[in-house]
């Protein structure tokens, strides 16, 4: 007999370690009122819907971090009606319901992109999905097959250096080149749209798996906060749920991988860069991952921002500039290096979800983000678009 694993997690965790020191961009929605831009504190949360309507211009203003700090010294910030504690529980509480205050995913109007392949773990599973063609009884396989041929040797390649195109030319010539590898250790990283604005689950949410998928698994991953400028400003966790079968059948099919119904997950605040927390910081971010199934079944994963191929500032640089602007900002999943293959329903399967998994992804410096695993046509179908957004905002004379 199986029972739905418990979504929620100690309330404290759910905040940084150093929450006192951290400011925390948040995006709460309040009943009879609608989305708004909140600062999270332990004790308490801010509107901040009067100094910018959305997250997404909020980010836009040039020295946010001292601002917020001096409004907090001085207390001209307004306290919503409700505490930290209780966003935090309603937005883990199940079943969950807009009658009450929780939190969304901390972005709005951004465009939600992500860059793959940025971790010599995950570059080689997906080149096991690719030779697999996304059956997963044949990943085993061909996993034993291409380690004899790559070994570790690509653990130390600098991407688009003179060492990645002598190692390229070596797999070509031994017919283990693949498209993954060239995004992997070439000058190109692949950087590919995850979901469209406001798309976004947050915490407490249930995060979708596209119904024609049988090989599956989540991905946990920073998620910066970059502005139109291009200046990244903070960062976030965030769930980059990936269809293995599907991208595995063909490349040509990752619009449908990814981006489906509630396909990601971010939050459950930003955190903004400051004296206390910076990019070097994420540079050093050790993710933890968990899933619970219904069976009892349990898995424990990471994923060290240390071991990244590509600089965070490089992805940046690569997903906006000359080439590609996003006038109301965006928010970049980095990659992970978490690859599944503990066996879970058969021998040499690996892992898959299972409907009803809890996944917990956290790091001391941003907290936790939980979400429990459910079918994207069975969950909170999306209806709160941009256009539902400009009306309410011009209704609360926010416009």
């Amino acid at each position: 007999m199986t029972s739905l694993p418990p979504l929620a997690t100690p309330l404290t965790e759910l905040l940084p370690a150093d929450a006192d020191q951290a400011l925390l961009i948040g995006r709460v929605w309040l009943p009879e009122i609608g989305p708004t831009p909140v600062l999270v504190q332990p004790g308490a949360a801010y509107d901040l819907s009067r100094l910018a309507p959305t997250c997404s211009e909020l980010l836009e203003r040039a020295g946010l971090a001292d601002e917020l700090r001096a409004a907090l010294a001085v207390g001209t910030l307004p306290r919503l009606n409700v505490s930290t504690a209780e966003l935090l529980a309603n937005s883990l509480a199940e079943p969950r319901g807009t009658d009450r205050p929780l939190l969304l995913a901390p972005c709005d109007l951004q465009a939600v992109k992500a860059s793959g392949v940025t971790f010599v773990a995950s570059l080689l599973e997906r080149v096991i999905e690719e030779q697999a063609r996304g059956d997963a009884a044949r990943a085993q396989a061909v996993r034993e097959a291409l380690h004899g041929v790559l070994g570790d040797s690509l653990a130390n390649v600098v991407p688009g250096s003179a060492q990645a195109a002598q190692v390229k030319a070596v797999l070509v010539a031994q017919g283990a080149w693949s498209q993954y590898l060239e995004v992997g250790i070439g000058p190109d990283a692949e950087i590919f749209t995850k979901a469209q604005p406001m798309s976004a689950v947050g915490p407490g949410a249930e995060v979708g798996l596209h119904p024609g998928s049988s090989w599956n698994n989540p991905e946990p991953e920073i998620v910066l906060a970059v502005n139109s400028r291009g200046e990244t400003v903070g960062a976030s966790l965030g769930n980059d749920v990936n269809l293995r079968d599907f991208e595995g059948r063909s490349a040509l099919l990752l619009g449908k991988a990814k981006d489906n119904n509630a396909s990601c997950a971010i939050g459950p605040f930003i955190r903004l860069f400051d004296t206390h927390f910076g990019i070097d910081d994420v540079r050093r971010c050790e993710l933890a991952m968990s899933v619970d199934g219904p069976e009892g079944f349990h898995l424990d994963g990471h994923s060290s921002l240390a071991k990244i191929s590509r600089d965070p500032l490089d992805l940046v640089a690569q997903a906006i500039g000359p080439n590609h602007q996003y006038p109301d900002g965006m928010l970049l999943f980095l990659g992970t290096m978490f690859a599944p293959v503990q066996d879970r329903f058969g021998p040499g399967q690996g892992f898959t979800h299972a409907l009803g998994d809890v996944v917990r992804v956290t790091t001391p410096r941003l907290g936790t983000l939980a979400n429990r695993v459910t079918r994207s046509d069975r969950a909170g179908p999306w209806t709160f678009g941009t256009a539902a957004l400009m009306r309410n905002l011009a209704r609360r004379g926010l416009l």
